[in-house]
């Protein structure tokens, strides 16, 4: 099959489904992943798809959220890479934040049963993973959840939010880039992600490789609100170089 024919036949896929991800469409025409990956740049080019985290969606459809579950299955072992290397952000003792996210909800599910520290989040997977922790001061923000992030958002949460001033946060984001800083598809959630931000006295933003360049509807912050990214090795050294230039370390795990 040509690459114009393939193109067509995704674009067909997409429409049906309202998505395509990048590792079934690879099994499907037997070629690679990376293949793949142009197939679904150029239809981006073309306007005919927008890609989103792991796959692409029909243009117009910027709102398109993946559910929790779905998140969680993609890119587990470079998430679990991140998570490894998230650990040694890890205070001693202090306050920590927990954003929303299938990364972060596996960074809270890593806390060594020794820590000592008090953790605020609005995230109830990660909540859940800290519950029995017996070293851990759990403070739950509450607010209406969300059922495709299983996260609280508007006022409370907001409230709750603008008291506190942790020693770091751990965010997590759909879509990342120097131009376009930090984004994620719901307004909501954005509101809350933002008064994460300014939280804490450092932040560190845990984000695979594959969410680099992809823009989403609502926008949260800048790159330079970010002190430390941790990614996977997906992410071109030039561009870690580039960002590090602008000002925020990066790690590749």
């Amino acid at each position: 099959m040509y690459a114009p024919e393939r193109q067509q036949e995704i674009l067909r896929l997409a429409r049906e489904s309202g998505r395509v991800d990048v590792l079934s469409l690879a099994e499907e025409f037997q070629v690679t992943a990376e293949t793949v990956r142009r197939d679904l740049k150029a239809l981006d080019r073309a306007g005919l798809v927008r890609r989103v985290h792991g796959g692409a969606i029909p243009a117009g459809r910027l709102d398109f959220e993946p559910d929790l579950a779905e998140r969680e299955a993609v890119a587990a072992d470079e998430k679990d890479r991140i998570v490894a290397a998230a650990l040694a952000e890890l205070p001693e003792e202090g306050s920590v934040v927990l954003d929303a996210g299938s990364t972060v909800a596996r960074l809270a599910a890593a806390f060594p049963l020794d820590s000592a520290l008090t953790v605020v989040t609005h995230a109830l997977p990660a909540a859940a993973r800290l519950a029995d922790h017996p070293g851990i001061d759990l403070h739950l923000v509450g607010g209406r959840v969300r059922h495709r992030t299983r996260a609280a958002v508007d006022a409370w949460a907001l409230r709750a939010y603008g008291e506190i001033r942790a020693d770091v946060a751990f965010v997590g984001a759909n879509g990342f880039s120097a131009e376009h800083g930090l984004t994620t598809p719901d307004l909501a959630e954005a509101a809350v992600k933002r008064a994460v931000l300014a939280s804490a006295r450092r932040v560190v933003l845990l984000a695979d490789s594959a969410k680099y360049g992809e823009e989403h509807f609502a926008r949260f912050g800048a790159l330079a609100d970010v002190d430390l990214l941790i990614t996977d090795s997906g992410l071109a050294p030039e561009t870690a170089a580039a960002l590090e230039a602008a000002g925020t370390e990066v790690v590749r795990a």
